[in-house]
């Protein structure tokens, strides 16, 4: 623990636009390997790009939702590489004047305060895809294929300061931010489909100095488990060499999942390397105050906000509200069971409990649930009306979720309306006391504990439709009374 970990992350988001960012080919997810490519997106010459507006509508809206701020004067910049997933031999970019700068998140975090300061949001445009084949023998030395598929589809890329100092505040970024930009709709956010991807940028110094140390890039990371034991690997790498005093070497790493180790890639490039210049066949980009303000004008409450809300007004616990907001189908689900339902914290309870567990169980999204916010309203409406226990209402949820009746209707034919009849418990339960002497003794010498038991074996002779409160109070005054 002699030493800290400084963490920073480019995170690099596909936007949904249905066509590219620069050329009308459509972005559909796994087309045939190059069926989605024209002289534009393939970078043939005397072709020119044109500026998708939609793609910058959309990058303004993470920017915006980020809290930075939009420079009224961007442009397109040329960062000059070559790789065989390339096809101009160079990307265009934004460098020196990007969208957008500034900004922050907020994360779950041990320490004060818990707000990430983000770096810049610029576009861009995404390279193809490489598909590595291995070869079968010593003859066979394998090959690669290119697919163009994904080469020049719209990017943004969210750049945070290197201020996350371990690989569990990186896990919470990151998945902070993906709540963040599903609830804008600007991407499906998929890790595995590459619509998510994340490089980490990482070194260690001793700690309490201020400096940084040689850092290193890890790519290849395409889930937020990934990201996590990466990062975790590396910073014990660069630990092991700094204390053997050997050098950290500036290097790009992979990250090999299944041996759980980071490989070398390459040196890491510096911003000479790139030879950045201004995008000659691209005008620079004004964007109108006007046009800002009114994607400002259609943000939808944002994750931050909502989890106030539900804490501060509506009374539920920070873990509800933190599974509620973390899918944003999941949270305008509720936002409709609170509509038709006066208890919102008895609403959270059962959404993030018995519903969600029946939706994990058929892994069904909430908008494609059988039960709808109605018909959960109107089965919790029996149980705060005293007409049903928690205990049928469960089992009455999961015959909602087989035949996609309402709550009423399933009560109805099957007669599970609660028994809360004095005289009819009280015959009842003399019975469970007469079948369970030796524990009904316990609970005459004040083992209370054994109380449960039996309450338990009267609600299994009334089939769950017992009032438990009122089986409770009756065993109490024949039990204890007596004693």
């Amino acid at each position: 623990m002699n030493y800290q970990a400084v963490i920073g992350l480019e995170v690099h988001v596909a936007l949904n636009t249905e066509s590219k960012i620069f050329c009308g080919c459509s972005t559909a997810f796994g087309a045939p390997p190059n069926t989605q490519v024209c002289p534009v997106c393939l970078g043939l010459p005397g072709v020119l790009p044109v500026l998708n507006e939609k793609v910058v509508d959309k990058a303004v809206k993470v920017a915006l939702a980020l809290g930075c701020r939009i420079a009224p004067f961007n442009r397109f910049n040329r960062k000059n590489y070559y790789y065989p997933d390339q096809p101009k031999n160079y990307q265009i970019t934004q460098y020196d004047l990007p969208l957008a700068s500034g900004g922050w998140i907020e994360i779950p975090s041990a320490r004060e305060p818990g707000r990430i300061d983000i770096r810049r949001v610029h576009m861009e445009e995404d390279a193809g895809k490489l598909i590595h084949v291995t070869g079968r023998d010593a003859a066979d030395p394998g090959h690669s294929l290119v697919d163009f598929n994904r080469a020049g589809v719209p990017l943004v890329e969210i750049v945070s300061e290197p201020a996350l100092i371990s690989p569990a505040e990186a896990r919470d970024f990151l998945q902070e931010l993906r709540t963040i930009l599903l609830y804008l709709d600007v991407s499906d956010c998929r890790m595995q489909a590459g619509s998510l991807r994340c490089d980490a940028n990482v070194s260690v110094r001793p700690r309490g100095e201020s400096g940084l140390g040689v850092k290193t890039e890890i790519k290849n990371l395409n889930s937020f488990k990934a990201v996590q034991r990466a990062l975790d690997f590396e910073i014990k790498r660069q630990t092991e060499s700094i204390e053997a005093r050997t050098c950290v070497e500036p290097e790009t790493r992979l990250w090999d999942e299944r041996r759980g180790r980071t490989l070398l890639m390459r040196g890491k490039e510096e911003i000479h390397d790139y030879r950045y210049f201004p995008e000659p066949d691209l005008p620079p980009l004004n964007i109108d105050c006007d046009r800002v303000a009114y994607i400002r004008s259609r943000l939808p409450e944002l994750p931050p906000v909502r989890r106030s809300r539900y804490c501060d007004v509506l009374g539920l616990s920070s873990y509800e509200a933190s599974v509620i907001i973390a899918s944003a189908d999941l949270a305008e689900f509720f936002e409709s069971c609170c509509r038709c339902f006066p208890n919102p914290k008895m609403a959270a309870s059962w959404v993030t409990g018995e519903f969600k567990a029946r939706l994990n169980e058929r892994g069904l999204a909430p908008g494609r649930s059988p039960v709808t916010p109605e018909n959960l309203c109107g089965l919790l409406t029996l149980v705060a009306g005293g007409v049903i226990s928690g205990t049928l209402a469960k089992e009455v949820l999961q015959e909602m979720f087989e035949t996609g009746r309402d709550a009423e209707h399933i009560v109805r034919r099957r007669g599970l309306v609660r028994i809360a009849d004095r005289k009819e418990l009280e015959g009842i339960i003399q019975n469970v006391i007469e079948e369970q002497p030796e524990v009904a003794l316990r609970v005459r010498s004040g083992k209370l504990e054994a109380l449960d038991f039996l309450v338990g074996q009267v609600m299994k002779k009334t089939r769950g439709q017992a009032d438990g409160n009122l089986v409770n109070g009756i065993l109490k005054e024949k039990l204890l009374s007596e004693s």
